[in-house]
């Protein structure tokens, strides 16, 4: 029961990142946000062990990237990249 309870949970979890697509209106990135496409990142090329928006680990898939600061950041999704992206510092670990 408790195995089957954890499965539902996380199931929701990992589908509330990926779901569904929301709308952002085309933005044009700065030269600290500029994302990659062309290259398929790894958790090991990217400065974060988890999705900053969401809290997903980045060893679990990185579906987009950007650069900030001169870094490369992984996210779970395309929606999570445009959630860090309106406001990088909001999500950044304090230092």
């Amino acid at each position: 029961m408790i195995q089957k309870t954890c499965l539902l949970v996380f199931s929701i979890w990992l589908l509330s990142c990926s779901g569904t697509k929301q709308e952002t209106p085309d933005q044009t990135p700065s030269q600290d946000m500029e994302m990659q496409m062309e290259t398929k990142y790894t958790p090991d090329m990217v400065v974060n062990e988890k999705d900053y928006t969401c809290g997903m680990p980045t060893s679990a898939g990185i579906s987009d990237t950007c650069h900030y600061q001169g870094k490369a950041y992984g996210f779970c999704s395309a929606e999570c990249m445009a959630e860090f992206k309106k406001n990088p510092e909001q999500y950044l670990p304090k230092q």
